[in-house]
């Protein structure tokens, strides 16, 4: 009996050995699927740092600001897989395979995105080939778009009296398709959303806000370059977003915050007046 019980004590251990090994003959090194965080390098968060500091190689993003590529490692090699709209010269299955073989060489691989790469960031997907191919890896969130941005200026994404939830609203669909979204549930004027990629489709996506019945006057905040000192706002409204995006002097992705938190926004002068009732509201 004895044997038997030590033989199963044993063997219950020796299945997660068993599988950690295989994983080790598989690749020794490890990935590490980090937020870059929304540009301001003192928003990283301290394990994310530690990781940059011990990166063998550093797979990164356009989204990715230059404060925090600088403080990769001079030894680090750098590879930039970064993606712009309608144009991606590394495609996405091309980068799941580069970070495979990277791992394979015990190398501390960082997959460097910009905010958090669980949030648009499609670091699931990169995730989930890394599993298949018994390649360890790690997931360090980082501070995404809206909570960054919107805090660097003051503003809350939430706030008694005005927004009592907050949905985070991609502005592109895969391969330039439809924006076929849940325009009823997006239209509600107590609700915050915070919509990522959507320079290029702002104008549709206010059409459709308005045509499902979300006040015209409805605030509206653009960030480009958040919290970083490149960073240039605009406060607008919902009915001339569009029009005023394109006169504004922006050189990168745009952040849309909609609602009527957006009137908070500290240090930014409104491109059009905002509805003294909405600001009253907000700070009475």
């Amino acid at each position: 009996m004895r044997c038997v019980y030590t033989w199963r004590r044993v063997g219950t251990k020796g299945v997660g050995f068993i599988n950690r090994l295989g994983r080790a003959l598989k690749s020794n090194g490890k990935v590490y699927l980090v937020g870059a965080g929304p540009g301001d390098p003192e928003l990283l968060t301290v394990k994310a740092v530690r990781c940059l500091e011990r990166a063998d190689v550093v797979v990164y993003d356009r989204l990715v600001s230059p404060e925090v590529l600088a403080l990769v490692p001079q030894g680090a090699a750098r590879i930039c897989v970064g993606k712009q709209p309608s144009h991606h010269p590394v495609p996405q299955n091309e980068i799941n395979d580069l970070l495979v073989r990277l791992a394979s060489g015990n190398r501390c691989v960082v997959r460097l995105k910009g905010g958090d790469p669980f949030i648009f960031g499609r670091g699931s997907e990169e995730a989930i080939e890394l599993s298949q191919a018994n390649v360890d890896y790690e997931v360090i969130p980082g501070i995404t778009a809206a909570q960054g941005c919107a805090a660097s200026l003051g503003v809350p994404l939430t706030h008694r009296g005005l927004a009592t939830s907050v949905r985070y609203v991609t502005g592109h669909c895969r391969q330039d398709a439809e924006l076929d979204f849940d325009w009823p549930g997006l239209a509600d004027k107590d609700t915050t959303l915070a919509v990522y990629m959507g320079r290029a489709n702002i104008a549709e996506i206010a059409g459709k806000l308005i045509a499902h019945g979300l006040d015209t006057a409805t605030p509206v905040l653009a960030v480009c370059h958040g919290t970083t000192e490149r960073a240039r706002n605009v406060l607008s409204q919902l009915d001339r977003i569009a029009d005023d995006v394109a006169n504004a002097d922006f050189s990168g992705p745009v952040l849309f915050i909609v609602g009527k938190v957006a009137a908070l926004a500290r240090s930014v002068e409104p491109q059009n007046a905002v509805s003294d009732d909405i600001v009253a509201s907000a700070t009475g």
